[in-house]
């Protein structure tokens, strides 16, 4: 009976810590989509670090009609006040939770200079990343989707 109880953990445990195993990954490059427009804004590259956080950098503006780019975050609180937009971390900190899913992230919006709490969900197939960013209960906040550059 004991032998049957072990075998039933060990099994169940091998399943719960394997979904971890089987989460998409975020690292590589995104279209980041504007949630109001629908046009693309920029590419964000996504790399995981020591401490299993993503981090996303700005490595493209995309161009778009009537939008003339900002070169500086000017509105933006430190460390990122007056710094580069090209080159800037636009997101940190955010941990896979469950699988395909991640939280605990901060991220910063360069037109305005503000920082918002930050969680998403990866699409199954890997190809969509659903980002909120919001202030105190995610329920306040707004959803952008963005596309995995093959």
């Amino acid at each position: 009976m004991i032998e049957k109880s072990l075998k039933w953990a060990a099994l169940f445990g091998a399943v719960v810590t394997s979904s971890a195993l089987y989460a998409q990954d975020l690292t590589g490059t995104w279209q980041q989509i504007d949630d109001k427009t629908g046009s693309p804004k920029a590419l964000i590259e996504i790399r995981k670090d020591a401490k299993d956080t993503y981090t996303g950098k700005i490595v493209k503006v995309t161009p778009r009609p009537g939008y003339t780019p900002k070169e500086k975050c000017v509105n933006c609180p430190a460390p990122y006040t007056n710094q580069p937009i090209l080159g800037m971390d636009v997101f940190k900190g955010l941990k896979l939770e469950s699988e395909n899913t991640y939280s605990q992230g901060k991220i910063i919006d360069p037109l305005a200079g503000k920082i918002y709490s930050l969680k998403g969900k990866i699409s199954a197939n890997g190809k969509r990343l659903h980002l909120r960013g919001y202030l105190g209960i995610s329920a306040i906040g707004r959803t952008q989707t963005w596309i995995r550059v093959e």
